[in-house]
């Protein structure tokens, strides 16, 4: 009989003292459940059940209160291969709390999910510890001393690796030396003498094998014996029987069958430094990926100068709370996020938005944390400090998408989790076959192609292939202004078919501004402006407000301004009566509108921009058209995505005619206009259902519903905090030029992880017949231990390498007239 477990949830969706109610009756109708208690203040469950806790769970779903989960980060030592990581997620998914374990091996982490009050993320780090892989839980950004402890660790496996060089070079002279080397044997046995040449290279191989080799023994014998082996008890049984023949060979050789007393202590030393090298290698390939989290944390200062009673003294950052002022010098970088209150100055944004402009700041302007100012110096108030700054946020996004685990890897895992038995299987298959079917001497020659099976078979790479290209890439990625929110993100972009735009803030400034003024009947335009500018100011319409922008900052008083629905707006100014409004309100008024601006306004309508007439006392005075400008670099964007084989759309709520005409300007193919927020669901839809997969790019709260129903939503960053949660992708500029980058980036990546997947595991279906001697009959020679164990060290360093390169992936930006630049990706 199962014996009864108490659990405690977290519980959601409760409001009111009847849900108590509901939750228990849903909880007590489950088999196995006992006794069942909801407390509403504390949100708690506590339950008595002998059933597994994920009954529990769906019962509470069910019942329309989810239990709460959580997520957590544990920083996972002593992973060599995929088997590693398919051992780990194993242990942590036969928790019952545990609702879903990623464990990433180029990052050393698991990203665990759990209910909450079920677990906790300490008993998660011992389940990892149980199996062999001590774990701990992540404290967060990562920071210059873990960084030590990284570079501590590569500096202790190279001095291993530089002893067990020492060690094994006379070993490998004296052996193969002699078989090299004709006279260098004879020399060998007429001086020392075979026997004490072989005691000797016992001396120091077992030295190696207890020394610098020992972490494979330590590591990979218990896995052996949990029957979950993994890359260390590849290389602990292939050197250990090399070594274990070697031994009998030289102090009992009469125990082996005749002409087969060979030692082979050369392989067991060669392997142990060829493999240590291959790990010194990877490690330091895989501290490089790391580069762009590093350089991100690297650009808060860590101090600021605060303002305290007319003073300014430095202060660490973590002690900088949101209202104080602080002061900010010229040169310096920006502590936390803040406003303006003081100052002129240029501040670099690069490193948020990849843009190289320096932006212009003045009183009231924001300043982002880690910028760098200019030549002015500014005086700020903190707005955002701690893990709100933006900053933090973009370290914690590009952290998330690095450990993320794609589609693509679901295959790779299963494959490995089976490799590492089926390995062992085929090398204990290749020694039957050799001693039954072998030539003579058929006992070494079995060993020797057994042995070059374990050691040559390389789980290593395949676990590597991934995620080492999501860390580059997406940190890349991130360098650029480029952030891939959520880890699948990555594939599916390079998928897309079809990207739809939003028109306001996304394609244009959203903004409207004066675009032209044409005048008529002798008005001098300036002053024509000048008195629109003064009557407009008294209205609040966005596009009155791109006609005071545009007049000069000293404006003439007014009097009788009246606003005329639908129609347009009517004041004095200078003893003058006014008229600003459509061809309706000049109509109305009996104004004649010349044939020139009727000619005037209808082309500029036909571009997209809206046209106002201006008359005074009665006269027909000038036309004014106002247009919401395109974005610098959105026409090379959407060029760029044309050529990449992309279709565009538009999905907007604006008026038809508008949306029609600046699709033509851009070459946009599909336009769908005057839709609301759940119109904008449906045109996903359509476009999913005439394309294929579709991307999405917006900035707004209205457009958040497309962005979620999007395959991939991309958000504009200088939008709304909501498009942003809700995005996939989001671009740190309000730059259309990001889209080219995010998806080039993806398409690269995506190349690069098949790049690696191929090699390693045509490496695998390659070299482990040849290693099991199926060329043998051909050439007449096996393929040594020592050889396997190179090119299994190099397999690793070949997939990182492959994975460094797209830390190459550089922005071309070259500037453009509007003082912007064009930002497109190239290698």
């Amino acid at each position: 009989m199962t014996t009864p477990q108490i659990t405690q949830l977290k519980i959601s969706g409760m409001s009111c003292a009847s849900c108590v109610g509901r939750a228990e009756a849903a909880l007590k109708a489950v088999p196995g459940v006992t006794e069942a208690s909801v407390n509403f203040a504390t949100e708690t469950a506590q339950i008595t059940h002998t059933r597994p806790i994920n009954a529990l769970t769906n019962a509470l779903s069910d019942a329309g209160y989810p239990a709460i989960s959580k997520q957590t980060t544990l920083k996972v030592g002593g992973m060599n291969c995929a088997s590693c990581v398919a051992k780990i997620e194993k242990a942590l998914k036969a928790d019952p709390a545990v609702v879903d374990a990623q464990v990433n091996l180029a990052t050393e982490t698991a990203v665990v999910t759990f209910i909450d009050g079920a677990t906790d993320p300490q008993k998660l780090a011992n389940l990892s510890e149980a199996v062999g892989y001590p774990a701990r839980v992540a404290d967060g950004v990562p920071d210059t001393p873990a960084n030590h402890t990284n570079a501590n660790e590569t500096h202790a496996l190279t001095r291993a690796t530089i002893l067990a060089a020492v060690l094994a070079l006379p070993v490998f002279i004296l052996e193969m030396g002699g078989h090299m080397i004709p006279a260098f044997h004879h020399w060998v046995h007429a001086t020392i003498g075979t026997q004490s040449s072989h005691l000797v290279q016992f001396a120091l191989t077992s030295v190696i094998l207890a020394g610098p080799g020992r972490v494979f023994y330590v590591k990979g014998i218990p896995s052996l014996m949990r029957g979950s082996p993994d890359m260390n008890a590849l290389v602990a049984l292939g050197t250990g029987a090399a070594y274990l023949f070697s031994v009998t060979a030289t102090f009992a050789p009469q125990i082996l069958p005749q002409g087969s007393a060979n030692v082979y202590f050369e392989a067991a030393s060669v392997i142990v430094v060829l493999i240590l090298l291959g790990r010194v290698m990877e490690a330091r390939a895989k501290g490089r990926t790391g580069a762009a989290i590093r350089k991100l944390v690297g650009l808060q200062p860590k101090t600021a100068r605060v303002e305290q009673d007319g003073n300014f003294f430095d202060r660490p950052i973590a002690d900088i709370a949101v209202g104080d002022i602080l002061q900010i010098r010229p040169g310096e970088r920006v502590p936390v996020d803040a406003e303006v209150l003081d100052g002129n100055s240029y501040v670099d944004e690069s490193m948020i938005t990849g843009e190289p402009v320096p932006v212009g700041k003045a009183s009231s302007d924001q300043v982002v944390g880690g910028t760098v100012n200019g030549t002015g110096a500014l005086r700020v108030r903190a707005t955002r400090v701690g893990a709100d700054t933006v900053l933090a946020q973009v370290i914690h996004m590009v952290e998330q998408a690095q450990g993320a685990k794609l589609p693509i890897q679901g295959l790779v895992d299963q494959i490995t989790a089976r490799f590492v038995p089926v390995v062992i299987a085929v090398a204990l298959l290749t020694i039957a076959v050799w001693l039954v079917f072998g030539p003579e001497p058929t006992l070494p020659m079995a060993m020797v192609a057994g042995v070059s099976v374990l050691i040559i078979a390389c789980p290593c790479a395949m676990g590597l292939a991934t995620p080492t290209s999501i860390m580059v890439g997406t940190g890349r990625a991130a360098e650029l202004g480029v952030l891939f929110r959520k880890g699948d993100a990555l594939q599916q972009l390079q998928q897309v078919k079809v990207v739809a735009l939003d028109k306001t803030g996304t394609l244009t400034q959203g903004r409207p501004e004066l675009a032209g003024v044409k005048t008529v009947n002798d008005f001098d335009r300036d002053d024509v402006l000048r008195l629109a500018a003064a009557v407009e100011s008294r209205s609040e319409h966005p596009i009155a407000s791109a006609i005071t922008r545009a007049g000069p900052s000293d404006l003439p008083n007014i009097t009788g301004f009246e606003s005329l629905t639908g129609l347009g707006v009517q004041a004095i100014v200078e003893r003058q009566k006014l008229l600003i409004g459509s061809a309706r309100l000049m109509e109305q008024n009996n104004i004649a509108v010349m044939q020139e601006l009727m000619a005037e306004a209808n082309q500029r309508a036909a571009e997209g921009a809206t046209p106002l007439f201006v008359a005074i006392d009665g006269q027909a005075a000038a036309m004014l058209a106002v247009a919401d400008p395109i974005k610098p670099g959105t026409v090379q964007a959407l060029e760029r995505l044309h050529e990449m084989g992309l279709t565009l759309a538009m999905v907007t709520g604006d008026n038809a005619r508008t949306a029609q005409a600046l699709a033509g300007n851009l070459g946009i193919d599909h336009v769908t206009a005057e839709v609301l927020p759940d119109g904008k669901l449906s045109a996903i839809n359509a476009l999913r259902d005439t394309f294929g997969s579709v991307a999405f790019v917006g900035d707004g709260i209205n457009d958040a519903p497309a962005l979620a129903a999007a395959d991939i939503g991309i958000a504009i960053g200088t939008g709304t905090d909501v498009a942003i949660e809700t995005a996939d992708v989001v671009l740190m500029s309000g730059d259309l030029r990001g889209v080219v980058n995010a998806v080039e980036i993806s398409r690269r990546t995506m190349r690069n992880i098949k790049q690696n997947l191929g090699w390693a595991f045509g490496y695998n279906i390659l070299l482990i017949p040849v290693a099991a001697g199926v060329l043998y009959p051909f050439s007449g020679h096996l393929l040594s231990p020592a050889l396997a164990a190179g090119a299994m060290a190099l397999s690793s360093v070949f997939v990182v390498s492959n994975a460094l390169r797209l830390r190459r992936v550089r922005a071309s930006l070259p500037d453009t007239p509007q003082g912007h630049s064009t930002q497109t990706v190239t290698s």
